[in-house]
């Protein structure tokens, strides 16, 4: 069969194309802007990848057309598409009918931590044999793909984990994602307002998570930090499947007791057993020990011990641009994060700060997801930044605000550019500046985009 993907360089697409190429079917796509690692993860797949939105690229007619939901009624191919009544679908949706119904599933939601749960708990299902298939929204270090089909467990089943959105579907079908995965257990890591381009407000996001929450069966389960009230508000709408949560020191069933203040080490508890284990690993931030946590509570549900979870998590290596390290030399080193949310800015940041101590800390920030560049979190963004030393921020061409007010009111040293080339060089004179001084230095470049090459940019210079 052939299946021809309409933004297919988008993360969840992309992996959903992967896992059809697997699967035997011929795979081709089509998107704007083709940039690795995606791009180079299609290509080694043997996918043909087609920039731009031609319709001739639909001469002859593909067996089915999965849709994107970046995709949008006046774009070429959509057109075409529903001119000539061409077979389409979502990618949700075609996932969820002909790759999750005959597996058990576990959905990994959330504001934030997806990804690096998804990747933990895959890592943990696969350490210990039972091959699980997975579609994540980053690429995990420890595999190397973002997708996989997976085999059979010695207990005779199927495990996918999937990484579980609450964005919209399609142009077509705005219910969220994740109501198509037909999932047996649900990680509900968080819930905070996010996407504004979609969502009027935080309750229209736990609508439908509370639709999700209904999709579960009777012995499915529902994982979540015990401490979340916007997550209880979701499930006190009504749940019937069991509830697990995880909390710190003794406040939830599953608990943890940090060793070290970064996160780098804790010990993981369970109030009705006697069992104790202790991650020892390369992971930062509380929110990664939350993160760690719900794995753990998923994989014992489906019969994982605790010290082989954590054994598991000791070894984890990571996700690339989750605080990846890509350049390292003379008292500096530069990492790469996805970080899309004031939230998330400020754990990171905070989790760096744990370790490092008085190193100085620079974060080069590009507020690029919808909602950062509508300014719906510009009043939270000076807060999120306050274990830095210092800021620079990039206010690219969509940015509807200023960020100028940000940086007046910031608790640290700020700036703002308006353009790559100005950024790299007041990048680099703050780097010379510290270097000057002998102080070890970390930078820390957040995009969710592609930040139009700024991480090359600086190595390149730095190298």
């Amino acid at each position: 069969m052939h299946l021809h993907f309409l933004g297919i360089c988008g993360t969840f697409m992309g992996s959903l194309a992967q896992l059809a190429k697997s699967a035997g079917h011929r795979v081709s796509g089509c998107d704007a802007n083709v940039y690795p690692p995606m791009s180079t993860q299609l290509e080694c797949a043997g996918i043909e990848l087609i920039e731009g939105f031609d319709p001739a690229q639909l001469q002859p007619a593909p067996d089915l057309i999965v849709v994107g939901n970046a995709m949008s009624r006046g774009n070429p191919c959509v057109e075409y598409m529903l001119d000539q009544k061409l077979a389409y679908t979502s990618g949700p949706q075609w996932l969820g009918d002909n790759m999750l119904k005959d597996k058990h599933v576990i959905s990994v939601s959330g504001t934030h931590g997806k990804t690096s749960t998804s990747s933990m708990l895959a890592k943990i299902l696969d350490t210990v044999g039972y091959h699980p298939g997975y579609l994540i929204g980053g690429v995990p270090q420890d595999f190397g793909v973002s997708a996989r089909i997976g085999g059979t467990a010695t207990d005779g089943k199927k495990y996918f984990v999937i990484e579980a959105d609450e964005y919209d579907t399609a142009f077509f079908d705005k219910r969220s994602k994740f109501v198509h995965y037909h999932s047996n257990s649900l990680i509900i890591n968080n819930l905070e307002y996010d996407h504004a381009d979609i969502f009027d407000d935080l309750v229209a996001i736990q609508r439908q998570f509370h639709h999700c929450v209904r999709t579960l069966p009777s012995n499915g389960n529902v994982i979540f930090p015990a401490g979340d009230s916007a997550v209880l508000e979701v499930l006190e709408q009504g749940c019937w499947s069991q509830q697990n949560s995880f909390g710190a020191n003794n406040d939830a069933p599953w608990y943890y007791k940090l060793i070290t203040e970064d996160g780098s080490q804790f010990t993981v508890l369970h109030t009705n057993s006697a069992q104790q284990a202790t991650v020892n690993w390369q992971q930062l931030g509380l929110h990664n020990v939350n993160n760690a946590m719900a794995a753990i509570v998923a994989a014992s549900e489906i019969g994982v011990s605790l010290q082989q979870a954590c054994d598991a998590l000791s070894s984890f290596v990571g996700i690339k641009r989750r605080m990846e390290p890509i350049y390292s030399g003379q008292n500096l080193t530069v990492y790469d994060d996805f970080a899309h949310h004031p939230t998330a800015i400020k754990t990171t940041i905070e989790g760096l700060r744990a370790k490092v101590g008085d190193a100085h800390i620079m974060a080069v920030i590009e507020p690029r997801s919808a909602t950062m560049k509508l300014g719906v979190h510009q009043q939270a963004l000076g807060a999120a930044v306050v274990d830095a030393d210092q800021v620079l921020w990039y206010q690219n061409s969509s940015i509807d605000w200023r960020l100028s007010s940000v940086a007046k009111g910031s608790p640290v040293p700020a700036s703002v550019s308006h353009d790559i080339d100005s950024l790299l060089s007041d990048a680099l004179q703050a780097i010379s500046a510290t270097k000057s001084s002998g102080r070890p230095m970390h930078v820390v470049i957040m995009s969710n985009g592609s930040f139009e090459g700024f991480h090359r940019l600086l190595v390149d210079q730095l190298r």
